[in-house]
């Protein structure tokens, strides 16, 4: 069955907006869009509609070069009862008064808004999330932290919190939007649409966005899984090896003959490969300058950031950052 043919004669479609910030990240558009328009199609109504809008008015392009057409521009009525805010790459460098003026605009009209990716970005810059429970996507939490202290950030795959919206992206999108369906429409056809998708398994709300500690070093043993997480939270000042072990309630020697055995490297090994990919990452998805970075990961300068990066990758920070 077609959109053209569904018949409506029950209540009227939810309205959705749909904002592009320029870069924005393709996947959790689509987790989210295509999850709304196959409960249209599975339920033989059109329960959801939308309209694309961009800051401009013209076509808005993806992270990944995909272009999508807008209906409207920012600062246009739109009655939508929900408008999504996608965004992705950095969105720190997003800066238009605008924009933050007219998602204000909607929310004091009583329009959820919702943040996807690095939506949640725009929606703190627009004032939306402060004293408000949020969450976004783990690339982008060190440095929301810092811009936005007052913001009660949570690890999980989306966050509601009353008409204010946040989820972390990508697949998460799919998971939020299947919530949504349930809500408005009843967990049957909520189930029906994970299942088109091939998601038969529901994940909660506050799943981890990324594998536990154990998954990713490849051990379980608790200790030093404890002084993995200490190292991972302080890799812009890094704390010597000998308070990691005092921590930890081990001796130094005993703490290196356990990351030997368990990780097949010293302790100043796996703290300088956890700096560097922390680095790395940062220079691929962000444009901050290259000595900031080095800072922010513990090196105590440009020259020696960059010789680090040259032994653990074979190219400069520079060629990092072009791809």
């Amino acid at each position: 069955m077609s959109e053209k043919d569904m018949t409506n004669d029950a209540s009227p479609p939810v309205r959705l907006g749909l904002l592009l910030i320029p870069g924005f990240a393709l996947m959790g558009y689509a987790a989210l869009v295509e999850a709304f328009r196959a409960a249209n199609t599975l339920s033989g109504r059109v329960l959801y509609e939308w309209v694309h809008v961009s800051p401009d008015g013209q076509p808005v392009e993806a992270t990944n070069g995909a272009r999508i057409l807008a209906d409207a521009r920012v600062g246009d009525r739109i009655a939508c009862q929900m408008l999504f805010v996608f965004a992705g790459g950095d969105p720190r460098h997003f800066h238009d008064p605008a924009t933050y003026g007219w998602l204000r605009q909607l929310a004091r009209g009583r329009c959820a808004i919702a943040g996807v990716s690095g939506g949640p970005y725009i929606m703190a810059r627009a004032g939306l999330l402060t004293g408000r429970r949020a969450t976004i996507h783990w690339e982008h939490r060190p440095l929301f932290v810092e811009e936005f202290p007052d913001v009660a950030l949570e690890h999980g795959l989306y966050v509601i919190d009353g008409p204010v919206i946040t989820c972390a992206g990508g697949t998460a999108g799919l998971d939020l939007a299947l919530a949504l369906i349930a809500r408005d429409q009843g967990d049957d056809l909520a189930a029906r649409v994970g299942e088109w998708f091939i998601r038969t398994t529901p994940r909660d709300a506050a799943g981890p966005q990324r594998l536990s500690p154990a998954e990713r070093h490849g051990t379980t043993n608790h200790i030093v899984l404890h002084a993995l997480a200490r190292i991972e939270a302080a890799l812009d000042q890094p704390i010597s090896r000998e308070a990691i072990a005092q921590d930890c309630g081990r001796s130094l020697r005993q703490m290196e003959r356990l990351f030997h055995e368990h990780l097949g490297q010293s302790m100043a090994e796996t703290a300088l490969a956890l700096r560097l990919d922390s680095a790395a990452h940062r220079l691929r998805t962000t444009d901050a300058p290259i000595t900031q970075i080095a800072l922010d990961c513990g090196f105590v300068s440009a020259a020696h950031f960059s010789r680090r990066v040259r032994q653990r990758f074979g190219v400069p920070p520079s060629a990092l950052r072009k791809g």
